[in-house]
């Protein structure tokens, strides 16, 4: 028997599959952005709400995912394809308040999406602006970052500084004295700072495309 939460986590699972929130995807298939709200999910009285049948062939037309496809995250109960993710936009993230001490989102003003699952239950989300990462990140796409991944030459992270810069590069090396980072995009400078300058850095696990 079908149940409520399994139709709703299909719906989070496709928008992950897309690198898009629920309110993206139903602005991708031209609905109203709060179409797939938690808001909407209930009633005031508790009564529990289904998601209309023409938003669903709306959804699926303009992903391109067949019912066969839909149908099999229903059955899977949206299980290992997407979980709930903090995300706030990258000029954001160098605000007071959005992490804690030990690096760990924190505090009010996160927007909850679905993101594919990942073993980091402190795991979150940023949305890139502007072009300092291009090619590789691109203005609008999201990433998922892991605080709790172990990093290594090579990797692309985020790193924050106490001053409360935060910048995405591929981290070029890391003694115990500095950590020197490189640019994706050459038009910007590779940056380099002592490590009691950092106040964390953390891996990228996965990107929107």
């Amino acid at each position: 028997m079908l149940t409520h939460p399994q139709i709703w986590r299909a719906i989070d699972a496709l928008a992950a599959r897309h690198g898009l929130s629920p309110s993206g995807l139903a602005r991708l298939a031209g609905l109203d952005p709060t179409t797939f709200n938690k808001s909407k999910r209930g009633a005031a009285n508790g009564k529990l709400r289904w998601p209309s049948t023409e938003s669903l062939a709306k959804v699926l037309g303009a992903t391109g995912a067949s019912l066969d496809e839909f149908t099999a995250l229903v059955g899977e109960g949206g299980a290992g394809a997407a979980r709930m993710v903090p995300l706030i936009g990258m000029a954001q993230a160098g605000n007071a308040g959005f992490f804690d001490d030990a690096g760990f989102p924190a505090g009010s003003g996160w927007e909850d999406i679905a993101f594919p699952d990942n073993p980091d239950p402190h795991c979150y989300a940023l949305e890139i602006t502007g072009e300092s990462m291009m090619p590789v990140y691109r203005d609008g796409m999201r990433i998922l970052v892991s605080p709790g991944a172990s990093v290594r030459r090579g990797d692309r992270v985020v790193v924050k500084s106490r001053a409360g810069e935060v910048l995405a590069k591929s981290l070029a090396r890391m003694t115990a004295q500095r950590i020197e980072l490189k640019s994706f995009n050459p038009a910007f400078e590779d940056r380099s700072f002592a490590l009691n300058e950092v106040a964390f850095v953390h891996r990228i696990i996965w990107a929107s495309q």
